[in-house]
């Protein structure tokens, strides 16, 4: 009784009415959330689409408090370590939460944090989870259940789909038409089951059907059922899967984020095992079968795939007078437009196997895992030669052994991994989360990826896109001086001591950010950040014989402030600035943007309009744009400019809702946008997407 007394006392006096009777279920605001963990630096290859997406998952089928483990709440990336251990000893002592409000009550939450978690969390009855219907009427009857459709074309006409000039050199062009196409089907329930289709055409792909190069109308197809909680078999996945152990250094799936201004919560990853696959990334997967059964403190899990990649194989005669086939590399951009692109289409056949045995201790305080995997292809591996790459793979097969632990003590939290590969080079990553006072957080961790370490999967923590050749030691703080202030900082240290792209001799470099935020009330928010960045690269202007490394130092600043003036209105103004040098005149640009988003119920407008000026591509500038459901945008820009689009949403039917933006980017003083095939004659480039979704 008393419990529910203070539950109404806290919903009374610390939330208003207003506040108080959308506070379960506000909306999340993706542009804050996003630019909050993302890091959004100079790496074109980082799979946002995937994490994204799975934040997406869990804002529309949101974690049920008392039917949830720390793992699905790390992988949030809003609570630290020591806030989840002290949800759940709140549980364990109090019995299971009563309402969301209660979190008001545990130990070491402040308002900021709440505010960002319960848009992903609710507190349910576990009766609900109780349904004992047949699968596939419980499927049908779900209301998280859609068919989703999307076409995205950019309007000025490229190079690529243009005849060929009988004067050009170059005769190669984009096989079929410049439309994008997507569809996705899915359907799940939390705890329960996922089942979903997706099928993709990239712009300049062929929508055919012909077996000989493996096209089945769309380009790309990925399906995936999933089962959960059968008996003592935790998970079931047939068909397109991830795996997460660990810290990621052998399994991370693309879930993970870069150095960002979240500077605690992204240090560690979580350690969720198999997880369905929904997205276009072409390579990020396995496909077959994988399974986790549940022996009470441990649980087993057995994984195998067998799919097909893109590779440019080529055929050489051995010394054995036979005919031996390799390739060079592995190709993950997914394009198949050319014909050159089409002839790499699943060259290569890739198999994987392994499995991982996970304890946790009864208090959810200690974990353990051990991996251990192969991989094995039906062609061999061999690098080009360079120098820097002397210590990559090559072969046709890799094995992987490694062990993962955690450990929360009080307000600190202990996480590692280590792991050998068929080389003998050894990857190792360590660090703790620490809880200093009720304001103060801390995280420290080191990492150490050998030159000749080998996983294909992974995504540790670390500098580079790849956990091989690097180690660094990195240490983030978090500081909450007043209720509605709040400062983050990182600082990391890093060297590479073998050759890399680009990089013709040992190096080092490293990196820190600074951002201040003052968060008003949940409709407004201000902050200014500011990171700079120090690595080796080749001189760009060499004149000598020899190539030399000279360091690089990249600053960037950023402004942000949001307000609501009225309910269904929101203001976003944004200024960057970045500059660029190396033993050369400095390099600058920025870009000042403006959003005006509209809300009314089921009509929703998001509008933007930029201006851009930068000196060349080493200064240009990154910025999220909001997009169609399930769609994820971060371009990058430079020269001289102005960026402007618009985002509508409305609900056309009870069941069908519909997405349209237009967006539209000047180039001053430019004939021509873009290179090679993507080129576009003309200052101006104008795209088009447009969605909708059904909810059966």
């Amino acid at each position: 009784m008393l419990r529910i007394l203070l539950l109404c006392l806290l919903s009374v006096f610390v939330f208003n009415p207003a506040e108080a009777q959308d506070y379960p279920r506000q909306q999340i605001d993706f542009d804050l959330f996003v630019q909050e963990l993302f890091a959004l630096q100079e790496e074109d290859d980082v799979p946002y689409e995937d994490f994204y997406e799975t934040l997406l998952q869990y804002y529309q089928r949101p974690l049920d408090l008392n039917n949830t483990n720390p793992e699905e709440l790390a992988s949030l990336f809003i609570l630290s370590r020591p806030q989840i251990a002290s949800l759940f000893k709140h549980i364990r002592e109090n019995g299971k939460l009563l309402s969301i409000y209660e979190l008001q009550a545990v130990p070491g939450f402040d308002l900021i944090t709440i505010y960002q978690l319960v848009p992903f969390v609710k507190v349910e009855d576990a009766g609900l989870y109780s349904d004992q219907r047949p699968l596939w009427q419980r499927m049908i009857g779900e209301d998280n259940n859609a068919l989703i459709l999307r076409y995205e074309r950019t309007l000025q006409m490229r190079r690529g789909y243009t005849p060929v000039d009988t004067n050009s050199r170059s005769t190669s062009r984009y096989l079929g038409s410049p439309e994008k196409l997507y569809l996705r089907y899915r359907t799940s329930h939390t705890r329960d089951y996922s089942f979903g289709v997706t099928a993709e055409k990239d712009a300049g792909e062929q929508f055919a059907w012909d077996k000989n190069t493996r096209r089945y109308g769309f380009d790309f197809y990925s399906a995936h059922l999933q089962l959960y909680n059968k008996d003592r078999f935790k998970t079931i996945a047939i068909g397109d899967y991830q795996l997460q152990f660990g810290q990621g250094l052998l399994f991370s799936s693309g879930y993970s984020v870069g150095k960002g201004s979240e500077t605690i919560t992204t240090v560690s990853r979580s350690n969720l095992g198999i997880r369905p696959y929904s997205s276009v990334l072409e390579y990020a997967f396995f496909r077959g079968g994988a399974v986790t059964y549940n022996l009470g403190r441990v649980d087993a899990t057995l994984f195998y795939s067998n799919k097909r990649i893109d590779a440019n194989l080529q055929t050489q005669p051995d010394t054995s007078a036979l005919r031996s086939d390799f390739f060079t590399g592995f190709q993950t951009t997914g394009f198949h437009r050319t014909a050159t692109e089409l002839s790499n289409k699943d060259q290569v056949r890739e198999q994987i196997y392994g499995s991982n045995l996970s304890y946790q201790s009864t208090n959810n305080r200690f974990t353990a895992g051990l991996t251990a995997s192969g991989t094995h292809y039906n062609a061999q591996v061999r690098k080009a030669g360079a120098p820097y790459q002397r210590f990559e793979f090559n072969g046709t097969s890799n094995f992987n052994i490694g062990t993962n632990y955690s450990y929360t003590w009080q307000n600190v939290y202990l996480f590692g991994e280590t792991a050998v590969s068929k080389s003998g080079g050894t990857g190792t990553v360590n660090g703790l989360i620490a809880n200093l006072s009720n304001k103060v957080e801390f995280a420290m961790l080191y990492r150490y990826y050998a030159r000749n370490f080998h996983t294909f999967y992974g995504g540790a923590f670390g500098e580079a896109t790849r956990n091989i050749n690097e180690q660094g030691l990195y240490t983030g703080v978090k500081i909450k001086p007043l209720p509605k202030w709040e400062i983050t900082a990182y600082y990391d240290r890093f060297k590479f001591p073998w050759l890399r792209y680009r990089i013709d001799a040992p190096s080092y470099g490293d990196e820190y950010l600074v951002r201040l935020l003052f968060k008003p009330s949940r409709q407004g928010s201000l902050y200014a950040q500011f990171r700079t960045e120090s690595k080796g690269l080749n001189a760009a202007d060499n004149s000598t014989s020899l190539d030399y490394v000279a360091q690089t130092l990249r600053r960037n600043y950023l402004l942000y402030y949001e307000f609501a003036p009225i309910k269904t209105v929101v203001l976003k103004s944004r200024v960057q600035f970045s500059s660029y040098e190396q033993e050369s005149p400095q390099e600058t640009g920025y870009l000042i943007a403006q959003d005006i988003n509209f809300n009314w119920g089921n009509v929703r407008l998001s509008t933007r309009y930029a201006i851009f000026d930068t000196d060349s591509y080493d200064t240009r500038q990154y910025v999220y744009e909001r997009d169609v459901l399930y769609a994820f945008s971060i371009p990058a820009f430079s020269g001289r400019g102005t960026r402007m689009y618009a985002l509508l949403q409305f609900r056309l039917l009870r069941n069908l809702d519909v997405w349209i933006k237009y967006g539209m980017t000047h180039y001053r003083n430019q004939d021509s946008i873009g290179s090679g095939l993507e080129t576009i004659e003309g200052p101006r480039r104008s795209d088009l997407k447009a969605q909708v979704r059904y909810k059966f």
